[in-house]
């Protein structure tokens, strides 16, 4: 269910590059709302700047003009430093490549944002094994990273993204490195845990069937979102 809490808000975010003597444009004057329990995804050709405009979502690309704010705080304001708490506080993310540690076991990966956090260290893997046995996977806790599937493996990734309780998880092409039944499984488990959370989920893929399953389906087209 979604609700009219701010999640996340872009107002007149705009992108440019410098490449010679004039600036490339790559988003122009993008407005985008996310509320609580909202589920997004965004389509684009290679080079329209799904990738640029998700990782300025994250903070971890500054506008070149315009304001990305989480809640009620523009993050452009904010120190790298203060930019890097909040995060941790505010937005889970997943990528194409699930960046799991491999000597750790899948208990303990998810359990690691919860440790940078300060939680004690059995209660961080209690709360972890809870959230394995959500995504499907409570008896692959203990094992680690290369004695799991490439599903098994993103399952891991989506449940640390959500370990902390973001108000946000940002995906960026999650399915793009499975095959397709498993893509279809994660797929289906993402839409779930969006139902089950009330997380709000942004998701950059190149998959429009994939981008169709979600609540709402946007093109991003010549620096703008546009209705898919």
């Amino acid at each position: 269910m979604t609700s009219d809490i701010s999640v996340l808000r872009c107002e007149g975010l705009i992108k440019e590059y410098k490449v010679g003597p004039e600036p490339i444009r790559i988003l122009s004057e993008l407005d985008f709302n996310l509320n609580k329990g909202d589920w997004v995804s965004i389509v684009g050709a290679s080079g329209s700047g799904k990738t640029t405009l998700l990782n300025m979502l994250a903070g971890l690309d500054a506008p070149t003009h315009g304001h990305v704010l989480w809640g009620e705080q523009d993050i452009n304001q904010l120190n790298e430093t203060k930019i890097g708490s909040l995060r941790n506080e505010h937005l889970g993310f997943v990528y194409q490549f699930h960046h799991l540690l491999a000597e750790f076991s899948a208990s303990e990966n998810v359990a690691m944002p919860l440790w940078i956090k300060g939680v004690k260290k059995q209660d961080a893997l209690d709360q972890a094994n809870v959230m394995l046995d959500k995504v499907g996977l409570s008896g692959r806790a203990e094992h680690k990273p290369a004695e799991l599937s490439g599903g098994e493996r993103q399952r891991v990734a989506i449940a640390r993204a959500l370990i902390t309780e973001p108000a946000l998880v940002l995906l960026d092409e999650p399915t793009g490195n499975l095959d397709a039944s498993t893509a279809l499984e994660v797929q289906d488990l993402i839409a779930q845990l969006n139902e089950d959370f009330g997380t709000a989920f942004v998701v950059v893929t190149h998959d429009q069937s994939f981008a169709s399953k979600a609540k709402v389906a946007y093109q991003l087209i010549g620096g703008q979102l546009q209705p898919l």
